[in-house]
Order: structure tokens, then sequence, then C-alpha cells
């Protein structure tokens, strides 16, 4: 077993120079011996001499990494694999999972029993697929168009193997919604390996961060329960596009991610508050008409040839009541329904809240926008995002189960520390079980609403927690880990807005001068803060 750095001995990968050389006196060289028996330098943040769950969770296979262990020599196992293995093992867990309720029959109230429901399979019938029909063209669909054209996608791979099965007799012969859903589970299984691949893209220095949307909870929750992987999956692309500084290639898969679901929107945002301060609207504006552009290429000929159809998302959106997950489904139940608009009538639409809910949506991206312009060093773009996100489920009127999968690749990267992570997508995760046994019913051994209250608001408490430390990491950026477990890193996802200067801020009493963005500023001093908390961690 290799051992962990010793006191005495720097523990962040950016305390050795490299070539595994030890600083030099001024005007100095290097002794031999020391540069023959210093450790080389990583060139990656190791998860278990920065993190104490992960330092921790490695005791199971030895211990943290040595701190004569060599990095970067693997010639397959590569992070990138590894993190794509683990996200492979915990789709095939979800898949355990769902396969009670794959083939259809729900008889006995499966999916509730068995913690399997999926939107897909109901789905399949309610809009036709099963009989070929395309969605809007033929059926109205309540999702955007391009969610609905992943339906039809998966439903004519089903087809194919339906075909194939009837020809060649040696492939199992299963119901066509079954086929048609293990095509979808498929398609959505690519989807989160691509989320992977571009969070750990977006990670820098942090290769390993992955790992934490691999090993998911929620992931292995949510993965079926509907598409939104697909707009998910989408929105990481775009956004690892924008890292790599092609905005107009981010735009066109942020708003292919708009027309699956709409809160890419929100990245949009984000980046826009951000090149506000650094004065890089050019990028900004380039990414927005290309999203545009995009989103108008996929929505005008399904508007022009069924605009009945593609305009139901919006009308439904408009009309529905408060989601059972929301904050305002709570007050609405505290009141007896008396709060807002009151009882609604069948097709009435809640007018009220609606108007409620825009008005605190416009003062959330009021209140995100000071915090990115006031904060002591500009923000990192996940960590906006996140925070636009989060805030938008929690102030919502809709917030369906699988949403919070949204937050999943944001929150990796705005803090990407295991035990806050792992508390929050537990609630999320545990939220799935009271769901379903309150939709289950007390007259077949289900439970009663109360239980599910509870457990709606403890997930928000998490989501509320999560979004305080990020607010907390903005206002205070020498406790960020990302800055500080490697010196001269401001944003691995910034882009154009890597290392810039401000160039438009309010004026705050949480800004700081002259240091403009600590460690990322001053790479030659970093923080004292930051590489404490690895040595201390690497000493337990």
């Amino acid at each position: 077993m290799t051992e962990p750095p010793s006191d005495g001995v720097p523990t962040d990968p950016s305390g050795f120079p490299p070539e595994g050389s030890v600083p030099l006196e001024s005007g100095g060289a290097a002794p031999p011996l020391a540069r023959a028996t210093a450790p080389p330098r990583p060139d990656r943040v190791v998860p278990t001499w920065v993190d104490p769950v992960a330092a921790q969770a490695a005791e199971a296979v030895g211990g943290p990494w040595g701190r004569h262990a060599v990095t970067g020599r693997a010639l397959f196992w590569t992070p990138l694999r590894v993190c794509l293995l683990f996200t492979t093992l915990v789709l095939a867990l979800a898949w355990v999972k769902q396969a009670p309720c794959a083939s259809g029959d729900w008889t006995g109230f499966v999916q509730y029993t068995h913690f399997c429901y999926s939107d897909t399979v109901p789905l399949f019938g309610l809009h036709g697929l099963d009989t070929g029909q395309v969605p809007y063209l033929d059926s109205d669909v309540e999702y955007p168009v391009l969610t609905g054209a992943f339906m039809a996608a998966s439903a004519g791979l089903g087809r194919v193997y339906d075909g194939a099965a009837a020809a060649v007799g040696l492939l199992p012969d299963v119901p066509p919604v079954q086929s048609y859903y293990v095509a979808t589970c498929l398609l959505l299984s690519a989807c989160a390996l691509l989320m992977t691949r571009a969070v750990l893209g977006l990670s820098g220095r942090r290769p390993w961060d992955a790992a934490m949307v691999g090993l998911s909870p929620l992931l292995f929750v949510h993965a079926f329960t509907n598409w939104d992987l697909f707009a998910v999956a989408l929105a990481a692309l775009g956004m690892w596009a924008w890292a790599r500084r092609r905005p107009v290639l981010a735009g066109v898969l942020l708003g292919l991610g708009i027309a699956a679901k709409l809160y890419p929107a929100l990245l949009l945002v984000a980046l826009f508050l951000l090149c506000l301060r650094a004065g890089r609207l050019r990028p900004w504006f380039r990414a927005a008409v290309a999203a545009v552009a995009t989103w108008l290429a996929v929505n005008a000929p399904v508007a022009v040839l069924a605009p009945e159809n593609w305009s139901r998302f919006f009308r439904l959106n408009s009309s529905r009541p408060a989601d059972p997950d929301t904050i305002w489904n709570l007050l609405l139940a505290l009141t007896d329904h008396q709060l807002f608009d009151g009882p609604l009538g069948i097709g009435q639409s809640p007018s009220v809240l609606n108007t409620v809910v825009a008005v605190v949506l416009v003062l959330l991206v009021a209140g995100v926008g000071w915090l990115t312009l006031a904060a002591p060093v500009r923000p990192r773009v996940a960590q906006i995002a996140f925070l636009l996100v989060a805030g938008f489920l929690l102030l919502n009127k809709v917030w369906s189960p699988q949403y919070s999968l949204w937050l999943l690749p944001l929150a990796v990267l705005a803090r990407p520390k295991w035990r806050s992570l792992l508390l929050w997508q537990a609630a999320e995760a545990l939220l799935w079980v009271p769901r379903l046994l309150w939709y289950l019913g007390t007259d077949n051994r289900g439970i009663k609403v109360e239980w599910f209250f509870l457990g709606v608001t403890l997930r928000d408490i998490a989501v509320l927690v999560l979004m305080g430390l990020v607010v907390r990491d903005v206002l205070r950026p020498d406790g960020d880990v990302v800055r500080t477990s490697w010196l001269g890193v401001d944003d691995p996802a910034g882009g154009p807005l890597d290392g810039q200067r401000d160039h438009f801020v309010v004026p705050s009493g949480a800004r700081r001068a002259p240091r403009r963005h600590d460690a990322a500023a001053h790479p030659e001093q970093g923080t004292a803060r930051g590489r404490g908390a690895i040595r201390r961690i690497a000493e337990s």
C-alpha cells in the first residue's frame, strides 16, 4: 500500500515545481540529491488528497494515492474511460430497476410497488407511437419539438427491431412497447455518457470530478424516467464548446437543448451576466444568435405544418396548476387551496399563480445578476448557471422529479465536493419513494400525502443548502475548491472569460482590492487556506 504525503511534503499537486525539482534559492541551483529524490508533480488534482470522502472511500482499495505513485501513464484506464465505466455501471443498475415496467404490463400497480414508473411507457400508446403516428403532425405532444423527435426516433428503432425479430426468428419476441422502451433507454444511455464526457472536459485539472456524475444516485433513479437526459447532454456539450472557445458551436448546441427542454436558455442568461462583467459581449452575441437561429430552424417547420399541435406545449405550461413537488403546492395545501386563484375549475388557468411565479423568477435573475457583478472575483460559469437553474426549479410551478437531472452536471462543476453532493442527491433520490407510494394510495398499502410533503420539504432544504454553499464560495473565493486545489486556475469552463479582467462591476462591500482573481491572478502565491486544507486531508 502506498502512503499519502506526510507532514512537510507539499500535497497540493502544484506544490512541486516541474520535473520533480525543488524550489531554488535566489540565483542558486537545486541540490542534485533533492532533484533525484523528489517525487514528480502529478498533472491533475488527486481526489484522495483534496476530498475527505474520496480519501475515506479509498481505504477500501489500499488508501489514498501515495506520494510516490505515478499519474498519467495508464494506457487504457484513463480518467475518461473509468468515469464512462462508472456511468455504464450505474445505467445498468438503473435498467435492472426499470425492467419490471418495460413490458407495459403494469398489473397490480407494479410501476409504484417496484419504483419503476416511466412516462415513456404510457405515452407510447397515448401519442400513437404504437401505430406509427408522427409527433405533432399526427398527434399533439406536450413536449418541445426535439423531444418529440427523440420519441419518434425511439419508436422507429423499436419497429426496426420488431421487424428483424419477426423475420429472423432468433431474436426475442417482445411487445412493441418493450422494444420501444429498450431503444429509448439505449439512446438515453448514450446521452448520459455524453454528459459525463462533457463534464470531464469542463473540469480542467480535476478530471475525476466526472466520477461524481457517473456514480450519481440521481442518475440511477431518474435516468429513464423521462427524456430529460437528452436536453441535459446537449446543454453540457454546449458548455464544453463554450469552454473550448467556440461560441457559435456552443450556441448551436444550446439552441438544440432549448428545442428539447427550455431550461438551457438559463445558461445563456448566466453567460450574458458573466460576459457583461468581463466586457466580452461579442462571443456571447455570437452564441446567442446561433442559439436562436438553431431553435427557429428546428421549430419553424413544425409550427408551420401543425401550429395547433406545436403550440400545445406552451398552452399546457400556461394552464397547468402547481405540481405536487413545488413550494406553491405546499402553500396551497396549507391554505386549503384558498391562496392565489383559489379552487380552479376544469380547464381554468391559474393566472394569479402564473403572475406570482413570473415576478419571483425575475427577482431571481436580478439577484443572481447582482451577485455576478458584485462578487469580489468574477464567479465561474458553472456557479452562476447552477444558481439560476436551481432557483428556477425551486420557484417555478412545475418540478417534475426528473427535472433534478438538470442540476447534476452544474452542481458537480459548481461545487465538486462529494459530501454535499451526495447529501443533496440522497434527498432527491429518496423523494421518489414517498411520491410513488402516495400515488399507490392508502387503499393499496401506500402512504398519506403528508409523508410526500415531508420528502419535498427535505429536498427543497437540501437544494437551498447547496445553493447557499455555492453563494458562499462566490463571495469567499478562497473557499472555492476549483480555484484553490490547483494554483493559477480561474475558470476551466470559462472559455472566452477565462483569465479576463473585470470591465463592469457593481460597487459592493463584498469586493476586495487589489486582488483580482486570487490564485488565478497570482499563481505564484496561491491561497494558504487552499494549501492548508489539502495538507490536512492528506495527513488525516
